[in-house]
């Protein structure tokens, strides 16, 4: 009896150890954000202005990466304007929007709240959640800073003056022109 009783207690041993092992694998095999050294994120901001003519606009609206994390709960109350999609299948939309930040009106319980920006073809939503955007449809979800480019083609930032937004819009390959050019 004492043997089988040593026995199960080896066998949840090893089972447990393995549990372990297993969780710290899929954790180092987790997705990571894309880092950029200074020099890269420069030449990629460079690379990634859009083409026009209006000088106004090429000073003005940044290519932005997601490792410089440009949500937090205060918000800088700039224009951002997305590119996105909800669902592999999907094709690429625009979106601009205000980064009011976080308030005690995105929270519930103390808790805070995705805030809904917009909604794809296929249904699936584009979310703001406290630090990031998140795409969401039922089995497929990326957030932005984790994506690899199928669900977030660019994210741009409106340095200008709000009443100087430009019309933006996007070709059928998801890059982002001026309306009219």
């Amino acid at each position: 009896m004492k043997g089988i009783i040593i026995m199960k207690k080896i066998l949840s041993l090893l089972g447990t150890i393995t549990l372990i092992g297993t969780s710290t694998t899929s954790l180092v095999a987790c997705n990571k954000t894309q880092e950029y050294t200074p020099e890269e994120l420069k030449e990629l901001k460079e690379k990634n202005k859009i083409d026009t003519t209006n000088q106004e606009i090429k000073d003005n609206l940044e290519w932005i990466a997601a490792q410089e994390k440009p949500f937090n709960s205060q918000g800088d109350y700039k224009y951002y304007i997305i590119v996105w999609k909800g669902a592999k299948n999907d094709n690429w939309t625009i979106k601009k929007y205000k980064n009011i930040g976080y308030t005690e009106n995105n929270t519930i319980n103390g808790i805070i709240s995705y805030t809904k920006i917009d909604k794809s073809y296929s249904g699936a939503f584009l979310y703001r959640n406290e630090f990031d955007l998140a795409a969401n449809k039922t089995r497929e979800h990326a957030t932005w800073i984790e994506d690899d480019g199928t669900f977030f083609k660019s994210v741009y930032c409106w340095n200008g003056e709000e009443q100087k937004l430009p019309n933006l819009v996007i070709d059928d390959n998801g890059n982002v022109k001026v309306k009219g050019e």
